[in-house]
């Protein structure tokens, strides 16, 4: 089976050498999203619409590979201020209700001052 690479035309991925996808057999490995708007490359201040869009740019990537946000089976959420966490679960909980992935929160610096979280994910690929 052959490897598929997704991109979503983010300079990030060209300047640093990654895809924002992975598809290998049944897995699909989602690099770590950041709420960026990749197609105006503008992101709130707001770390509950950075969640949004993290995660609009997730499922955007899971759909290309023939997945979705129901897949997901583990989840890792990277925040540089371990308090905007708890503002975040509404968000994720509605993403989230019903693939309930294994999750951790890890609190770190981000590449960007102007980001407050960044999430990964790894999904199953659904079977046809």
């Amino acid at each position: 089976m052959t490897r598929q690479r997704i991109s979503q035309g983010s300079p990030f991925e060209e300047h640093i050498g990654y895809s924002r996808a992975v598809v290998d057999g049944n897995w699909v490995f989602v690099a770590g999203t950041t709420g960026f708007d990749y197609e105006t490359m503008e992101i709130s201040d707001d770390v509950t619409e950075q969640t949004k869009q993290c995660l609009k740019n997730i499922c955007w990537a899971l759909e290309q590979a023939g997945s979705s946000i129901d897949d997901v089976v583990r989840v890792h959420y990277i925040l540089p201020e371990a308090s905007d966490f708890e503002p975040c679960w509404p968000v994720l909980r509605k993403y989230f209700a019903s693939a309930k992935p294994a999750a951790t929160m890890f609190q770190a610096g981000l590449a960007d001052a102007r980001m407050k979280i960044e999430i990964e994910v790894t999904a199953l690929k659904q079977q046809a």
